[in-house]
């Protein structure tokens, strides 16, 4: 496996830093836009037909996906400003977001293993081991 030098490394885990924000950005919207698509539907149902019932059903709907979407884009977004800081808990949680990654089948398998080749590099360590991080 090649081993990337100090300088590529530190190219690299920038990269992987602003992937998992955008992704992970990109993600969270998709769950805000599904709440307002809910939401929406039921208060069009409500005034529509005048059932009462629609829009508090569609409205815990589009709650219960965006909180679970929101779940899930959390720990990728932690991961990448963990990333960017130069942290160690970032790159745990690199190191896991981009396992999880894997099972996306076909695009996030693929950010998944530049992912982890990224954080698994030997220099990695050293990397995320007391330096000052840079600004953003």
């Amino acid at each position: 496996m090649n081993q990337l030098s100090e300088r590529e490394l530190h190219m690299h885990v920038k990269i992987v830093g602003w992937i998992n924000i955008v992704v992970n950005s990109m993600f969270l919207l998709l769950g805000i836009c599904g709440f307002v698509f809910f939401a929406g539907i039921g208060v069009f149902a409500t005034v529509d037909s005048g059932d009462a019932v629609a829009m508090p059903i569609l409205g815990l709907v589009g709650t219960v996906g965006l909180l679970f979407i929101a779940m899930l884009a959390l720990p990728g977004l932690l991961a990448g400003y963990g990333l960017l800081k130069r942290k160690k808990w970032g790159q745990i949680l690199g190191i896991v977001d981009g396992l999880l990654s894997l099972f996306a089948f076909p695009v996030g398998t693929a950010l998944g293993a530049y992912i982890l080749f990224v954080l698994f590099q030997n220099s990695a360590n050293e990397y995320f081991d007391g330096q000052e991080a840079e600004p953003v």
